[in-house]
């Protein structure tokens, strides 16, 4: 397994398990000067964890967003490996890392306190997300915004 950069080949593998409308999303920040987008790569080079990092969502913070494993693959460390190069590449601009996470998300919270990020508030966002039959409605939730300094 290793880390490294998602590129626009990596679409074809990742339509398995991700939406059409989240596809879009993230070749939006594969688009972008100033954001990165990861994923950590099995033995066939095939993705099966991704995230990006958002740095114009905070100024003066490198965000992580858009984290998932493939199912399958999860408890086996591919998140923790991911977050530690988005954090590796946060650090390297001097810059602290941020996240956000729904309440809800017990497993993916916990992950990330175990990472040492602390709760500095809650927000409201939402996304356009794709429906069972196809079709596309905003997606509105808070988020609790989580923080650790880096370096």
């Amino acid at each position: 397994m290793r880390v490294d950069d998602l590129v626009g080949a990596d679409f074809e593998s990742l339509a398995e398990w991700n939406s059409e409308t989240h596809l879009k999303s993230m070749r939006g920040y594969l688009a972008r000067g100033d954001a990165e987008y990861l994923c950590v790569r099995d033995d066939a080079g095939a993705p099966v964890c991704k995230g990006a990092i958002d740095y114009a969502e905070h100024p003066g913070a490198g965000t992580i967003v858009q984290v998932a494993t493939l199912g399958g693959h999860e408890s086996r460390g591919l998140a923790t490996m991911l977050m530690a190069e988005a954090e590796r590449r946060i650090a390297a601009r001097g810059l602290p890392a941020r996240l956000g996470v729904e309440p809800d998300n017990d497993r993916a919270r916990r992950l990330y306190e175990h990472l040492g990020y602390v709760a500095v508030g809650t927000r409201d966002v939402g996304w356009e997300q794709e429906q069972p039959d196809g079709t596309i409605a905003w997606y509105a939730t808070t988020i609790v915004e989580m923080e650790k300094a880096l370096g």
